[in-house]
């Protein structure tokens, strides 16, 4: 439950933070003023994850799954909706992200 509840809050925040890169044409407070409305959803969901999941995981683990699916969502929302490509810089980066989370699993 908590990693749905993330992935949900993470496409609007996603939305909330970069959704607006395709309308550079609005004036910057009509794009703040959209965003703060996305951005209650994201804590909508957000919050509930977190609670629910503090539940299961350790701060540190929960923090490393948002990080995770951070990425995940991110990376589909640029090449679907920004049209922009992911280069194998960013996906060696995003496997070193990976690999951090792994070890915040270790035990």
């Amino acid at each position: 439950m908590p990693i749905l509840l993330l992935v949900g809050s993470n496409v609007f925040m996603t939305f909330a933070w970069y959704g607006h890169l395709k309308f550079t044409d609005r004036p910057i407070w009509i794009v703040i003023v959209a965003s703060w409305g996305i951005a209650f959803f994201e804590y909508c969901l957000q919050v509930p994850a977190n609670r629910y999941g503090y539940a299961v995981y350790e701060p540190a683990q929960l923090k490393a799954i948002q990080e995770i699916v951070t990425l995940l969502v991110f990376a589909a929302f640029s090449v679907a909706y920004l049209d922009a490509a992911i280069r194998w810089n960013h996906l060696l980066g995003f496997a070193l992200i990976v690999v951090a989370a792994f070890l915040i699993f270790k035990v």
